[in-house]
């Protein structure tokens, strides 16, 4: 068993293909096996110095994973980091040009703390059927039976419950049958 755990290091090292080398010096391999009847391939990184994982791009991680069937190419890789290295550019010039508005006064800085509450008037007018009595709740409404209540007989009033639940009167309402 201990030579063939040694034949198959062996092998591993001589039929290894190095596919790539990134900016930090890590060396990407590969090494297409049989398993189990199947060919596959096994990726991987030699780090050039200490083993730390957030040196590996993330062209090459994606490679690793197998989320990327052809390693990323020297000049794929180039136009990349130019590319976020113009993202960077873009990002401090914003910061700057939106430092200098609050500065002169341009664009005002925008502080929600706990004590402001929304606006919830816009909100509230998209819902067809709510009266400026219900917007305003219980409070507005008076504690007894107005006169025009009391008129009404149990033939005159709706089938549905209605109000807000100031005027409830236990026993008043039955289902409709």
């Amino acid at each position: 068993m201990a030579k063939r755990l040694m034949a198959r290091m062996m092998g591993m090292f001589r039929s290894r293909t190095q596919v790539g080398v990134d900016r930090a010096g890590n060396n990407y391999f590969s090494l297409v096996e049989e398993v189990d009847g199947a060919m596959k391939e096994k990726r991987w990184v030699e780090f050039k110095g200490d083993r730390d994982p957030t040196t590996v791009p993330v062209e090459w991680i994606c490679w690793l994973n197998g989320q990327r069937k052809k390693a990323p190419t020297p000049e794929e890789l180039a136009e990349l980091e130019a590319r976020r290295e113009r993202v960077r550019q873009n990002v401090e010039l914003l910061k700057k040009k939106e430092e200098e508005e609050r500065r002169a006064g341009v664009r005002p800085v925008k502080k929600i703390g706990k004590t402001e509450s929304p606006n919830l008037r816009s909100f509230t007018q998209q819902f067809p059927g709510t009266s400026v009595d219900q917007k305003k709740g219980p409070e507005s409404k008076p504690n007894g039976p107005t006169d025009a209540e009391d008129a009404t007989t149990d033939n005159d009033r709706s089938t549905e419950p209605i109000g807000t639940g100031a005027s409830f009167k236990p026993g008043t309402w039955l289902p409709p049958s």
